[in-house]
């Protein structure tokens, strides 16, 4: 079973295989609700308390199939987790790890809900509530325990990590390890703008 993936305009896109094997999670640290600010799509992507709906999987399972010259990476530091975006039409794509070896990707509800199929109907029901401190509003969402996201997202990184599966990813070559586009950086003057805006 494959569930699509698309950008706004429709010309990234792609699929996701397997969407009973991923996990969905709301996550609400300030990161993410720096980078919906700063592709202008914070109205879009985050629900009313700053959350960001993220369905965890495997980036063996993604797959694009046309557009993929406008898929861009963002680092908010140079510390920061790599945020993809279609250059086309500023849609949130996706959040990866800098370190391909760490066999993950967060695809952002954004691209995932031009398919017949919901979200939830594909990916199952909410199951992790991440970095509730950078909530907005009270009371806060109660998080998840880490002990339950351990046991959700360890073995699936350590399985692609022993049987080498790691490196197939959409997101990085599978010869240097380095992303497919060399990820822009945010200068200081650029963040201090977007935390003034939340």
């Amino acid at each position: 079973m494959h569930h699509t993936i698309q950008c706004q305009c429709g010309t990234l896109k792609g699929y996701v295989e397997h969407p009973e094997k991923a996990n969905r999670a709301v996550c609400y640290c300030k990161d993410c609700q720096y980078f919906a600010h700063f592709l202008q799509a914070d109205t879009t992507t985050l629900d009313a308390t700053g959350g960001t709906d993220i369905v965890q999987t495997l980036p063996r399972y993604v797959h694009f199939t046309a557009g993929i010259e406008t898929l861009k990476c963002l680092r908010l530091t140079d510390a920061g987790l790599l945020r993809w975006y279609a250059s086309c039409c500023s849609t949130p794509i996706a959040n990866t790890p800098p370190n391909f070896k760490l066999s993950f990707v967060g695809l952002i509800h954004n691209c995932l809900e031009c398919s017949k199929t919901s979200v939830e109907d594909a990916f199952g029901p909410i199951s992790m509530h991440v970095n509730t401190e950078g909530a907005k509003g009270q009371p806060k969402p109660k998080p998840s325990s880490v002990f339950s996201i351990f046991r959700r997202l360890m073995p699936m990184l350590a399985l692609a990590r022993i049987n080498g599966s790691y490196k197939h990813t959409p997101f990085f070559s599978s010869l240097s390890g380095k992303p497919i586009v060399t990820p822009s950086v945010l200068s200081p003057a650029e963040l201090s703008e977007l935390k003034s805006a939340i």
